[in-house]
This record gives C-alpha cells, structure tokens and sequence, in this order.
C-alpha cells in the first residue's frame, strides 16, 4: 500500500498527465470526439475525486482510483479502435491509461 504523501504525489502527476492528454485533443483536429468527451470525462472525475484523495482513507481512495483506471481503459480502447486517431494523442491516451494503472496496481 502506498503511503499518503505517495498517493498525493502521484495524484497531482496524473491531474498533468490528463491536462497533457486534453491539451494533445484539442491540438488535434483529427480527435474524435468520444475520445475527447471520454478525456473531458476523466478530468472532471478526477476533480470530483481530489476530496477523496485527501481523506486518507484507503477503501474510499482505492473506489476512486479504480473508477479513473476504468476510464483510462475506455479512453485506451477508444483510441485504439479508431485508426485516424493523431499519434500524438494516441500516446497521450496511453500515457494516462499507464499512470492510472500503475497507481491501481501500487494501490492494491
């Protein structure tokens, strides 16, 4: 289990790795836009899951971080069944899929 200044360390580099990943969309005129509402989705998640991450309780922080990691693979298997999707954003999606899941596995 990771500790609480691990959990918020890691945390704020995911609210980077998102911001990346909205900021690679928006770039993009060739972003589809389930991709870029699934990001938007993520975003706004991980904002209503800020409260938690502070709370240190691990039940609750563990709930949160496997719904943004659920997210993360919606946001991948979008990206990687639409062939057009930019490889700027393709690598964005997967950076923040890689993060989400390395912090669910180090969680549980």
């Amino acid at each position: 289990m990771l500790q609480a200044n691990e959990i918020a360390r890691r945390f704020q580099h995911l609210q980077a790795t998102i911001d990346e990943a909205q900021r690679a969309c928006q770039a993009s005129q060739d972003a589809p836009q389930e991709i870029r509402s699934c990001i938007d989705r993520l975003s706004q998640e991980y904002r209503q899951a800020q409260p938690v991450m502070a709370s240190n309780d691990q039940t609750r922080i563990a709930a949160a971080v496997d719904k943004l990691e659920d997210m993360g693979d919606e946001a991948k298997r979008l990206s990687r069944a639409n062939p057009q999707v930019a490889p700027q954003v393709e690598a964005a999606v997967k950076r923040v899929h890689d993060e989400l899941s390395d912090f669910k596995h180090k969680l549980h």
